[in-house]
Parts: structure tokens; C-alpha cells; sequence
């Protein structure tokens, strides 16, 4: 059973990253597979539920990916600024992963992410990065009186701000990706004006 299922996510991994998300159906990942279509249904309630562990298995290779090609004790500007940049690029490369940027999919499988907890296989990722904030703070690199998960917060919407590239105008990207990264790095850096006594 368990040589079927795999079979299936092997085919459907194939074809979403051929065809796309919206153009690939279960009738294509069994063809492939030489299973006939009600086999599917024996391990995957939906194609969303297939495309979401695939989706969720690359998301957690390319950041372990990241965490290989960064190094950190490089400066907090750098490294960030580096570590977002090749998220994007990796996102945008994989064609996987780049279902994330179409306008088509995004909004079921951004739900989909959330209620399958798609953040969850990426703990890894979040606590280490969580841990080189708090090393950062302590050595004073980086402002102390933001609070880490909300400077984690910053960094995925610098991220995320992609999906949103029609409301805000196609025209300023990539620059405005680049230019809020480096704002609030820069932000995070400079120490807060010392509040004056009144």
C-alpha cells in the first residue's frame, strides 16, 4: 500500500511541477501512475491534500538548503538580506513552489497551508532562526525592544509580499522587495532615540 501511495505523490510531484497545480487532475496523477482513479481516493481525499505534502516536503528542502548556504556569523544585515533573497529565488525556481505566486491557486492553497499546518515541518527553520536573533540581541547587533516573533513576523511579510504584487502594482517589483528588506534591517539595527524626560 505504502508502494502506491508513494507512487502517486512521485507522479502527482512530476505533473504539478509540469503542468502546474490547476492544469494537473487526479485523472493524469493515476494515468501516470497506472492506477485506475478511485485508488487515489484510497490515500488522498483531494488533489489540494496530494499537492499540499508535496508542496510542504519542498518548502522544508529548500530551507534546510538555505541554512546550508548561509553562514551565521556574518552580520545580521547581510545574512538576512541573503537568506530572504534566496527564499524568493528558491520559491520562484521550483515549480512546486512557485504555485504559492499564482493568482489562480494561491488563495486555496495559502488555506489549505494554514489548516494542514504547513509551518509545522519548518519548526526547524523558525527555532534556529529564533535562536540567532536572541544571540544577536544579547550582543546588541540588533534592537532589544522588539519582541523576536514579531521581527519574524517582518521577515515573512517581506516574503509574502509577493503574492500581493496586483494589488500594489507589478511595476515595483523586484525593487520594492529589496528596498522593504533593506528598510527594516537597517530599522532593526539602528538603536531606538533614547526617550527624552520631560
Amino acid at each position: 500500500m505504502e508502494d502506491k501511495k508513494a507512487e502517486l505523490f512521485r507522479c502527482g510531484k512530476e505533473l504539478f511541477g509540469r503542468k502546474g497545480f490547476k492544469d494537473t487532475s487526479i485523472a493524469d496523477i493515476t494515468k501516470m501512475a497506472g492506477f485506475a482513479v478511485g485508488t487515489f481516493y484510497n490515500y488522498y481525499p483531494s488533489k489540494e491534500k496530494l499537492f499540499m505534502e508535496i508542496f510542504i516536503e519542498e518548502n522544508e528542502a529548500l530551507k534546510r538548503k538555505l541554512m546550508m548556504a548561509v553562514n551565521p556569523d556574518e552580520e545580521p544585515l547581510q545574512l538576512i538580506k541573503k537568506t530572504i533573497m534566496l527564499n524568493i529565488q528558491g520559491m520562484k525556481s521550483n515549480p512546486i513552489l512557485s504555485q504559492w505566486y499564482n493568482r489562480d491557486v494561491f488563495d486555496k492553497i495559502e488555506r489549505l497551508f494554514r489548516e494542514e499546518n504547513g509551518m509545522g515541518p519548518m519548526d526547524f527553520f523558525y527555532r534556529e532562526t529564533i535562536d540567532l536573533i536572541r544571540v544577536w540581541q544579547a550582543e546588541g547587533k540588533i534592537r532589544k525592544d522588539i519582541d523576536r516573533d514579531l521581527i519574524m513576523a517582518m521577515f515573512m511579510a517581506i516574503i509574502n509580499i509577493d503574492t500581493h504584487k496586483d494589488e500594489i502594482g507589478l511595476q515595483y517589483f523586484p525593487q520594492l522587495q529589496e528596498y522593504l528588506t533593506e528598510f527594516i534591517l537597517r530599522g532593526l539595527i539602528e538603536q531606538p532615540p533614547a526617550k527624552r524626560k520631560e
